[in-house]
């Protein structure tokens, strides 16, 4: 069985792309092999910044011969239906069998496919391989066709048979035809060389300068940055993401340690950080015992005689350069922050957030006015929130920020510090953003937290009131993200809110501040007066409607009667509107908590079940319910509690239906005929005085242990009696005792979501 190696030589390829095309050249190639009807043992894929390369182990040398027969129409058939028979079949009337059937004769086509070599196979696939490369964005040069990420130069393409013998597979591509010659490193091994089979390409382009496996770069960047860096005493600020880039950017790394310009290196670390990595892709070093950045790795693609020396020095007057305009930016930047930062908070009245969703400015106040309103829920002080809130992306008008917006919250935090703010509103700048996906850190103070919520809030209930909701994969602005970050706060830090009270106050204001357009109309309907008393109800229940309604006639109506609205006025739309939103942000809200609860081992039906529950919008305590369910669901008792109470529904459904009349009262001891039907009764009181203080302390665990120890009267019930009896005061009372059963399970989850239930 032959080996195959497939090399892709180039200009050089973006590194954020080499990744993905490595996949792709792989996934494409073998499927397309074995498609084909080839087979192969194993394949590996690599890149460097000039060249892709796959190889393919234990190729089979020939595709099998195929035999088919397909029945086609009958032999008195139309002549049209036998001439598309033939046109799908490719062969000709006399090549066509009769054959006896059911039905009379019917035509068969014996079709033979005799196996073909694998070059030619490979040179098939591999062209269409190349010709329809996903590349994210691609190039044409020349006056061929062919569009490729950057010029493509050559393609190696070789099979290699056991004895070592290799063979060029015959391709040709817009003029490049297949051979078996690569080249070295540009600079320092440039000249064509062959190469006989894989091992052979390996060994070749070592000596060549090149080392092909992108780990393996990696790996040696790493491991000399950290041992340059050790041996003076110093660590590098560990970044993957750069890491894997600039092994993408070099076919045979050098790595370089340099020193930073004394005058730059009381700037932030993270300015430093950021600038070097977003400019350059240097490493920063730092200084364990001060924390300060003080030195810098760069990974060079060549080696030189003067060992650095002259890459090192070039590259630290474009850092200089760099540094220089950083050191600007915080120098004028601390100077805004110093006078209080409201040269900032102008400027942002002046920066639009969202067309519809108003300026920058508008938002802070929303969420300023909000986080104070959360703060007594978290532990925070209100005013100190509402502080912290308003400051909270001043940075975002800052030069800093503006030339690296990824340091936005980092620069907030500096800057609230310049500011002489108190700690607590600096760390809110900083950390207010988070969390950033589902493993980045949480707020861990309180006024950041309050903060953080109320950011993240109000940018869901913008969107949603504008009707901007995240469709299939498409989220472009983050929505999920926020939700996910208002769940993982709330569960992380045990707290307790009532969510739908906060999330309808901020849609309310929102859907007003879109209906209400000038500030005449403000003042008249007086929004703030509205909202709080919105808020106190949390719902939109009969006090929203009383304030439409009194807002409809501004108190003109006569006591007592319930003035009509105009139909089709944004009161109107309001009235409808609102409820509808509120229903769709909280089962958003509660299918991100699916989702999140998944990933932690959580049932998907034990959390519909608790969703069913009143007060779902307590995340805190839905979960709670949740794993307790979870935990007893786990257990002998609790799984076939659930079967015992899905008999017991189903027998009470029926006979309800049945009888059309609901069997909810009435089941009395005294009736009962077996001992195990009085032993249930004695089981649910037990039971029942059990649930009822264990719910009242939110104690879960002790009311679903009360609630599965059910499992064994309920079975013994069933073993013992017959519901439908013909005495009809027995029946009626076994029914309510179902009832008995159906209510108090239901008291703690809906056992109807639970599957087999």
């Amino acid at each position: 069985m032959p080996d195959l190696l497939i090399e892709l030589f180039s200009e050089e390829i973006p590194a954020r792309m080499q990744a993905d095309a490595r996949e792709a050249l792989k996934t494409r190639v073998t499927d397309g092999l074995v498609e084909a009807g080839l087979t192969y043992a194993a394949a590996r894929a690599w890149s460097t910044p000039r060249r892709l390369v796959l190889a393919v182990e234990g190729l089979t040398g020939r595709s099998p011969d195929l035999r088919e027969e397909r029945k086609g129409p009958r032999t008195d058939a139309p002549e049209k239906a036998l001439e598309g028979f033939l046109r799908s079949t490719g062969l000709t009337r006399d090549q066509l069998e009769a054959r006896d059937d059911k039905k009379g004769q019917v035509w068969f086509a014996v079709i033979e496919r005799p196996g073909r070599p694998a070059a030619e196979i490979v040179a098939e696939v591999l062209e269409a391989t190349i010709r329809s490369f996903p590349w994210p964005k691609s190039m044409r040069w020349g006056t061929g066709s062919l569009r490729w990420v950057r010029p493509l130069h050559a393609i190696l393409c070789i099979l290699t048979d056991e004895a070592g013998a290799a063979e060029i597979v015959p391709l040709e591509v817009d003029g490049i035809r297949a051979g078996d010659v690569t080249r070295g490193h540009r600079f320092m091994a440039s000249d064509p060389f062959r190469v006989t089979g894989v091992e052979d390409y390996q060994a070749k382009l070592r000596r060549a300068k090149v080392m092909l496996d992108h780990e393996e770069r990696a790996e040696h960047i790493w491991h000399a940055a950290t041992n340059a860096a050790f041996a003076q005493g110093l660590e590098v600020v560990e970044d993957r993401g750069l890491l894997a880039e600039v092994a993408g950017l070099v076919e045979w790394p050098v790595v370089l340690m340099g020193a930073i310009r004394e005058d730059f290196l009381d700037l932030p670390p993270e300015v430093l950080q950021t600038s070097m990595k977003a400019h350059q892709k240097f490493f920063s070093v730092r200084d364990p015992k001060s924390g300060r950045i003080v030195r810098f790795v760069t990974v060079a693609n060549r080696e030189t005689p003067d060992n650095g020396a002259t890459i090192l020095h070039g590259n630290g007057k474009v850092l200089a350069a760099r540094l220089s305009d950083a050191a600007f930016f915080w120098k004028n930047d601390l100077a805004v922050a110093r006078a209080g930062m409201g040269e900032w908070l102008e400027s942002l009245s002046h920066v639009t957030f969202q067309s519809e969703l108003g300026s920058q400015a508008q938002r802070i106040g929303r969420i300023a006015t909000l986080a104070r309103e959360i703060a007594p829920m978290v532990g925070a002080d209100p005013a100190m929130a509402e502080q912290a809130a308003r400051v909270a992306k001043a940075d975002l008008a800052s030069e800093m920020v503006y030339e690296f917006p990824e340091l936005q919250g980092t620069m907030g935090r500096y800057y609230a510090e310049a500011a002489g703010l108190p700690a607590a509103a600096a760390e809110a700048c900083e950390t207010h953003y988070r969390p950033l996906g589902p493993a980045d850190a949480l707020p861990d103070q309180p006024v950041a937290i309050a903060v953080a919520l109320a950011d993240k809030i109000d940018t869901l209930a913008g969107f949603w009131a504008i009707n901007e909701k995240p469709t299939g994969s498409r989220d472009p602005f983050a929505l999920r993200r926020a939700a996910l970050g208002v769940i993982r706060i709330i569960l992380g830090h045990d707290l307790r809110i009532g969510l739908q009270a906060v999330v309808n106050k901020q849609l309310l204001v929102h859907v007003m501040a879109l209906n209400l357009d000038t500030a005449e109309e403000r003042e008249m309907f007086v929004l703030e007066q509205m909202v709080d008393e919105i808020a106190d109800h949390g719902v939109f229940g009969a006090a929203f409607h009383a304030v439409l309604d009194r807002l409809a006639h501004r108190g003109e109506a006569p006591e007592g009667e319930s003035p009509d609205i105009a139909e089709g006025s944004w009161l109107a739309r309001m009235r409808k509107r609102l409820p509808a939103l509120s229903d769709d942000l909280m089962a958003f809200f509660h299918d991100r908590l699916k989702v999140h609860l998944r990933g932690e081992g959580l049932r998907h039906d034990v959390i519909d079940a608790c969703l069913s529950m009143p007060g779902n919008d307590d995340l805190t305590l839905l979960v709670r319910r949740a794993q307790a369910l979870n935990a007893v669901l786990a257990t002998e008792d609790g799984e076939n509690l659930v079967l015992g109470f899905k008999r017991a529904n189903n027998i009470l459904t029926q006979a309800e239906e049945k009888d059309g009349v609901e069997y909810s009262f009435g089941a009395d001891p005294k009736f009962a005929e077996a001992p195990a039907e009085t032993a249930l009764f004695a089981a649910l009181d037990a039971a029942e005085a059990a649930i009822g203080p264990a719910l009242a302390r939110e104690d879960f665990a002790d009311a679903m242990a009360a609630m599965a120890a059910l499992r064994g009267p309920i079975d013994a019930f069933f073993e013992a009696v017959q519901i439908n009896t013909e005495n009809e005061i027995v029946r009626r009372n076994r029914l309510n005792l179902l009832h008995r059963i159906r209510s108090t399970c239901l008291r703690l989850a809906d056992l109807t979501r639970i599957e087999g239930a």
